[in-house]
């Protein structure tokens, strides 16, 4: 059975399709009725106006620590870094909840075997970097894996069956990432079966609020913990824990850190960082317009030649205060398959419905002042996106090897 808060937010959120369908005979009449369970946990503030950060008014390059400087006081900030770790206070998040569908894998992505002569899958990969830094350090460091309603049970049970790829599993701890409703295009929210809402993860930019709601914030707030490494699952060379970037991040009094390549070319497809209205920022590629993307400073350098590779480095205390502003949404078209309100089921040739998320890059933006840190992008930028061509499997097997990783 719905309850009466439920049926006020579907009549608020002009949701009279589905209403409908639940007045009708046998529909969710059950205690356990698994659809109202699904509407009772909907934040409906995804069919609200959310701010957006489209405009790319008042924009601005910003300065880049490069990694010349970074050498140079190298041996310093390692020691700062290293320091915040022994002493607790760096903790990790990994954001694993997508599928490998793009690589004709149909299983949590960080499952992909990259290995040719032996296995080596992606998660391994992650874990492996990770312990370069717990080796040094003499200590595990707190470790949160995002995962999906779709992968959870799998990838709990993958590092289970590989015994945590030597970490200690005491230190890891899996949580869900919110999933938002699919709607159509008129915003009627759609079904996956007779009893069952189609939903979607919320975007990598809901892993702290998703860290909060599985109840883990009073954990950190009560530890030592002070900040957090986000990062993406796909990049094999993922520079995870880097005392020397969290270290130059402290040194440097900014607010927050992202690691940032520079750019193959001004079209490349990564998210320029820059400024907005003197807020640090990040604009993605495909709003810079031809102008932006050739713009070059005085030394010749282009003014938005640096790309960030979502690695990020955030404050507790900051990030605590975005679980109360209004984060932009993203409003994605997707070809998502459903089941119509007749009952019966449509594979959609073409796009068909929204997808509501936000984006990590979007944290950034929240952020008072951040440190832009220059990596050596053939040392820690190997992106799995594509099955084949630019960012693919090959690319990044073959940079792996690169950097004396055996395959």
């Amino acid at each position: 059975m719905i309850s009466e808060t439920v049926k006020d937010n579907l009549i608020k959120y002009h949701q009279d399709k589905l209403l409908a369908y639940l007045s009708e005979p046998g529909i969710c009449k059950a205690n356990e009725c698994k659809l109202a369970k699904q509407l009772s946990l909907v934040d409906w503030s995804f069919l609200e106006p959310h701010k957006s950060y489209n405009s790319v008014d008042d924009i601005k390059p910003i300065d880049v620590m490069l990694m010349d400087s970074i050498n140079d006081m190298y041996d310093k900030y390692e020691s700062v870094g290293l320091d915040a770790i022994k002493s607790g206070k760096l903790a990790l998040v990994l954001l694993a909840g997508g599928q490998g569908t793009r690589l004709g894998y149909d299983h949590p992505k960080g499952m992909f075997n990259v290995g040719t002569d032996r296995e080596l899958f992606i998660f391994e990969c992650l874990i492996n970097n990770t312990m370069k830094v717990v080796e040094k350090a003499g200590c595990f460091i707190p470790f949160y894996i995002m995962t999906s309603s779709i992968n959870n049970e799998e990838t709990i049970a993958f590092f289970k069956a590989h015994n945590y790829f030597g970490y200690n599993p005491d230190f890891i701890t899996f949580f869900v990432q919110e999933s938002n409703p699919v709607t159509d295009f008129e915003g009627n929210i759609l079904l996956a079966d007779k009893d069952e809402l189609c939903m979607s993860p919320n975007g990598n930019g809901g892993w702290f609020s998703s860290m909060e709601r599985n109840g883990l914030l009073d954990e950190i707030l009560d530890s030592p913990i002070e900040w957090i490494n986000v990062f993406s699952v796909d990049n094999v060379l993922q520079g995870i824990a880097d005392p020397v970037f969290l270290g130059a991040t402290i040194t440097s009094g900014k607010t927050c850190g992202a690691k940032v390549v520079a750019k193959t070319s001004p079209d490349e497809k990564v998210g320029a960082i820059c400024t907005m209205s003197g807020m640090p920022h990040i604009i993605e590629y495909y709003e810079l317009s031809d102008k932006m993307m050739n713009e070059k400073n005085q030394d010749g350098t282009y003014a938005y030649g640096y790309g960030v590779i979502l690695n990020y480095l955030f404050p507790v205390k900051k990030l605590t205060h975005t679980l109360d502003s209004d984060m932009p949404l993203h409003i994605v078209k997707k070809a998502v398959p459903f089941m119509d309100y007749d009952g019966s089921f449509v594979t959609p040739d073409e796009v068909n419905a929204f997808k509501y998320e936000t984006l990590a890059l979007d944290l950034i933006h929240a952020m008072d002042s951040c440190l832009a840190y220059e990596i050596d992008r053939e040392k820690e930028f190997a992106p799995i996106k594509n099955k084949e061509g630019v960012d693919s499997i090959d690319s990044a097997r073959e940079l792996l090897v690169k950097n004396g990783v055996e395959l």
